[in-house]
């Protein structure tokens, strides 16, 4: 069986501190076993590769994600880059595409699609596993997994089973985000949590895409070129609303989505993380200060306050689930990113300039890249290393200030821990304007 992770999302459901770069799979909120700080994203693999068995696993992710990915996984994880953010169905699609032609996967193989950021035990993955059986013995289309609730929520959708035979169950139809009355009701009628796995035949996805889409030369180049005229749209309302026969998987263990601050901290090791003071009576109250400055609580109770260089957040924890909503006028670029050098925090911007502190790590370095719509000017105040300045390579350190302007080729490597302030000066300071040469130098 081969695995597709999906690592989409927009970052706001745990704001202040998830954004589009540093979405909420890659935020450090969880213990390991040695009680080590590691993100979702991490637990995961971690998990899958603890179960092991797997033919293979590959990332679908956006490409403002790839750093995040390969700082906390490392640099020999299979990913996908999605030319743009296009949900679900057009980012499954473009994944098996890259297993047909990329790594030779037959269209008989069997795949088996979930969410990078569940919060389960080892028994969700073995579980997943039987999916490859129910495909090969069953004349079915799809099998999913649904999770036995524990409780009534409108947060979750459901699947309603019919008749089981052997390991999995008919599913009768699908109800998504229920009112809590309704839940109940559906509960009582043995209905499960819709955990969003898609166990599937590799040929299933691709003959969609050849009778929807005209598409029959199925090459991964090809597809990202042809990747936004592909429907926005759900894996679910594309393909498993369509299928004519779905199977469904019975799980009886833990199961969470950690999509609000509700339910992430209660699986938090620390109430307290950061520069924080906890005084008087504040049960039930996490504080997570991702920020130089003290943050001091007093008699708080059932609240969340999380403070980080892209806003301040102080909520009841059962009022969290309606952030997303909340935040939707904030249009603010994210103020701090980790980078496979290092990292970067955004001092102050405007409309034409922008100023940032980067800090890069000893033995890592930028790109051999250039920009086509602005200069930058670098100021090295702390640290040694080398320059690598169109085509001439040179020794920089401490007070030395470098100035780039558009289309020069630049890159620098940090021989020890560099501190350098960047202000960029011109008319797009995105990730877009970044021509990348050489990787590696």
């Amino acid at each position: 069986m081969h695995l597709i992770l999906l690592s989409g999302g927009s970052g706001k459901r745990l704001w202040p501190l998830s954004n589009d770069v540093r979405s909420k799979q890659f935020l450090k909120l969880l213990k390991d076993e040695n009680g080590q700080a590691e993100s979702m994203v991490q637990r995961v693999y971690r998990q899958i590769k603890e179960v092991g068995g797997w033919d293979s696993i590959t990332i679908a992710a956006g490409a403002s994600q790839l750093d995040m990915i390969s700082l906390q996984l490392g640099e020999d994880v299979n990913v996908v880059i999605e030319p743009e953010r296009r949900d679900t169905f057009p980012a499954i699609a473009l994944a098996c595409t890259y297993l047909f032609s990329e790594k030779s996967i037959n269209r008989e193989d069997v795949i088996a699609v979930l969410p990078v950021d569940p919060y389960v035990d080892l028994a969700y993955f073995k579980k997943i596993q039987e999916a490859e059986t129910v495909l090969k013995e069953a004349e079915t289309d799809l099998v999913l997994l649904g999770a036995v609730p524990t409780f009534p929520t409108e947060k979750y959708g459901y699947l309603i089973p019919g008749q089981k035979t052997d390991n999995a169950y008919d599913v009768k139809y699908f109800k998504e985000k229920p009112s809590e009355e309704e839940a109940q009701t559906l509960i009582n009628q043995g209905a499960l949590w819709n955990c969003g796995v898609f166990g599937l035949k590799l040929g299933y996805v691709l003959d969609i895409l050849r009778e929807k889409y005209y598409i029959d030369q199925f090459q991964y180049e090809s597809m990202k070129e042809s990747f936004k005229t592909l429907e926005k749209t759900s894996f679910d309302y594309e393909v498993v609303e369509k299928a004519k026969n779905i199977k469904a998987i019975k799980y009886e263990d833990k199961w969470m989505d950690l999509g609000t601050w509700q339910t992430i901290t209660s699986e938090m090791k620390n109430t307290a993380e950061g520069n924080v003071i906890l005084e008087g009576i504040c049960c039930n109250t996490h504080v997570i200060n991702d920020i130089d400055m003290p943050v001091v609580v007093m008699g708080i109770e059932d609240s969340v306050v999380v403070t980080s260089s892209d806003g301040i957040l102080v909520a009841k924890k059962d009022q969290t689930f309606r952030l997303k909503d909340a935040i939707m006028t904030i249009e603010n670029r994210p103020m701090y990113e980790r980078k496979r050098w290092g990292k970067y925090r955004i001092i102050e911007g405007n409309q034409n300039s922008l100023t940032k502190k980067l800090i890069l790590e000893p033995g890592k370095q930028i790109s051999y890249q250039y920009h086509e719509c602005r200069k930058e000017i670098w100021t090295i105040i702390s640290g040694e290393g080398i320059l690598y300045l169109d085509g001439i390579k040179s020794r920089v350190g401490v007070g030395d200030v470098v100035k780039i302007s558009e289309n020069m080729k630049h890159g620098i490597k940090a021989e020890t821990e560099m501190e350098i302030i960047e202000v960029q000066i011109g008319t797009k300071m995105t990730e877009d304007d970044i021509v990348r040469i050489e990787m590696e130098w």
